[in-house]
């Protein structure tokens, strides 16, 4: 029977998140709580209540359940009339709030599971549906994606509240969780959006508004297109002509050293085809699981697909305090230790780094390939920030080229996937969603198998892989378009590499804050000392330490950034991840406002 909460109804305030001391209003047992689990929001909906917010989601789920009495997973930016957050386990409820009101004078009705009593669907003639909580895929509730996560729905709530007119400390939200370059105001670049525009309405070709070389891109686009259209499927490995052209940039980039295009499967950005190769990777069952080593901290990508898939993670810590370094030392004691209860077959590497910012020496890469060699290891390199390296010194390395100058048996044998994207770089195309991997000494057989599956997808955005192809073959030094493309490109890049200098620099002088050099990607990854008691706070509220920080930080602030513990981090230590991508001026305000809500906070819970 499902708990229901009778003779009781509740007005709350959100005072919960104060950051100083503040006080609980009534809680209640519930001694049938089945099937939450502990720190998940659970929405209440009570009749006739003001609306109301409570500690927001530290899963991905909501329970909600809403006024009329849908129910259901809660959608972003929904709004139920009461939220209340389970606070100290499965038994105990607890709501900051104003009133206490009789059910009756309410007619509230409050339930806290998914599973309903039949003998109540009966009367109502309604039925139990078939997909509820306790039925669905146990997998997809155990995704978690913090980068879009509960911290984020909770700055589209306040977006809207401001757009409403409500008063509060600050005049806009500033997203800086995610690397979204032109949502935080990136200019685009001007030859890959006039080539765009004319693939995408060629009536433009006769157009004297564009440049000569852009339209004869456009029409080689055109030409490779089925029915000379972008609007027509490609097949589902990618145009053949632009699988020939990132061919060619990966012989250009790595020194001449052969890329074959039958190699090259052009994808919905580089997140879809690292989720293609882990499901081929993904086998057994019990100790024979497959298991994939992933950094520690990494790209909530990783860690939400392996749950997805049912495989097991496998995490290897970079060294905060030798600026995110890998060691390989660290690579075998997670193995060791993974080989007690799985199968480790897969290597991940971010380079550069995703949220650390690091840059992998040449050394650091060939001793990554020795040891995956030894292993019997597969190597997933992600490279999709490999053209933003800023740091004196840094350079990027591919996997790829690394692989091949070690020779045999490394060059012939080593098998690896390696990506990269449209997202990132100078060119900031989020939303196109282009993308290519790479595979080296792959099985034929096994190669055959990844098409199958990429085609029953069909094929990828063809806008986004004749975008893919203006980026892998931007204008040559003799074309028009050459010089204006040039200096956007120098410019988006000095520009980020001012930003990480400024990030690195601001935060290394704030008292308890402390920040590595950002050598290259798109963001910081702090460390935040806080006080036991700030500490204290977020477990009563069911919610990581760094998590409450960081919520606090938006409600008084409006800046949205990422707890660590999305990321992973080690035990006891505190982080967030932020972007660098707001315009300087505006990126200098907010790193501002940020230390000094960090020595406000500190100081509130000290």
């Amino acid at each position: 029977m499902a708990p229901v909460l009778g003779g009781v109804g509740l007005t709350c305030s959100p005072s919960w998140l104060s950051t100083g001391p503040s006080t609980q209003c009534p809680s209640w047992s519930i001694s049938a709580w089945k099937g939450v689990p502990t720190g998940l929001l659970v929405k209440f909906s009570v009749g006739g209540g003001a609306a109301a917010q409570g500690p927001p989601a530290t899963r991905a789920a909501t329970w909600a359940l809403l006024p009329g009495g849908g129910q259901g997973l809660a959608l972003p930016g929904a709004r139920p009339i009461l939220t209340c957050a389970p606070a100290w386990g499965p038994e105990v409820q607890a709501c900051t709030g104003e009133a206490v009101v009789a059910a009756e004078q309410r007619s509230a009705r409050v339930m806290a599971s998914s599973t309903v009593d039949q003998s109540q669907v009966a009367g109502n003639g309604l039925r139990e549906k078939v997909l509820t909580l306790n039925s669905m895929n146990p997998r997809v509730r155990k995704v978690e994606y913090a980068v879009r996560g509960p911290i984020v729905q909770r700055a589209l709530e306040l977006e809207q509240e401001l757009r409403q007119g409500v008063k509060k400390p600050f005049t806009e939200v500033i997203r800086a969780n995610i690397g979204d370059a032109q949502a935080m105001g990136q200019r685009p670049i001007t030859f890959l959006r006039q080539v765009l525009a004319l693939c995408v309405n060629p009536d433009l070709l006769n157009s004297p508004n564009f440049p000569d070389d852009a339209k004869r891109r456009a029409e080689r686009i055109l030409q490779a297109c089925g029915g000379h259209s972008l609007g027509a499927y490609s097949i589902s490995s990618g145009i053949q002509l632009i699988r020939e052209d990132v061919a060619q940039y990966i012989e250009r980039r790595d020194g001449g050293i052969p890329a074959d295009p039958n190699n090259v499967f052009l994808s919905t950005g580089a997140s879809d085809a690292i989720v293609t190769v882990l499901k081929l990777l993904v086998a057994g069952e019990g100790h024979t699981r497959t298991g994939v080593l992933i950094p520690i901290p990494q790209y909530p990508l990783y860690s939400a697909t392996l749950a997805e898939l049912g495989a097991v993670q496998v995490d290897y810590y970079l060294e905060e305090e030798r600026a995110w370094a890998l060691d390989v030392a660290e690579l075998h004691r997670a193995l060791c230790q993974a080989r007690d209860h799985c199968r480790p077959r897969a290597l991940c590497v971010i380079n550069p780094g995703n949220p650390t910012g690091q840059v992998q020496t040449r050394e650091c890469i060939e001793a990554v390939i020795r040891f995956a060699f030894q292993e019997r290891l597969f190597l997933l390199a992600d490279e999709v920030y490999q053209d933003n390296v800023y740091a004196a010194g840094s350079q990027f390395h591919s996997f790829k080229k690394v692989l091949m100058e070690m020779g045999p048996p490394y060059a012939m044998q080593q098998e690896l996937a390696s990506f990269h994207s449209t997202s990132k770089g100078y060119m900031g195309e989020c939303g196109f969603r282009g993308g290519y991997v790479e595979v080296v000494n792959m099985d034929p057989a096994v190669q055959q198998q990844m098409l199958k599956l990429m085609s029953v997808r069909l094929c990828p955005p063809v806008p986004g892989q004749a975008l893919l192809d203006l980026v892998v073959s931007p204008p040559a030094p003799t074309d028009p378009s050459f010089m204006q493309f040039q200096a956007e490109r120098q410019a988006v890049l000095a520009e980020l590499a001012a930003k990480a200098r400024l990030t690195e620099q601001v935060f290394s002088e704030a008292p308890g804050i402390s920040c590595n050099p950002v050598q290259g990607a798109m963001y910081s990854f702090p460390r935040v000392q806080l006080p036991p008691r700030a500490v204290q706070r977020a477990q009563e509220l069911g919610l990581a330490p760094d998590m409450f920080f960081c919520l606090c930080l938006l409600e008084e602030t409006g800046i949205c950034v990422v707890p660590g513990s999305g990321f992973g981090q080690r035990e006891g230590t505190y982080h967030f991840r932020m972007t660098i991508l707001p315009p300087l001026e505006k990126l200098r305000l907010l790193l501002e406002k940020l230390t000094r809500f960090h020595a406000k906070f500190t100081l509130e819970y000290s």
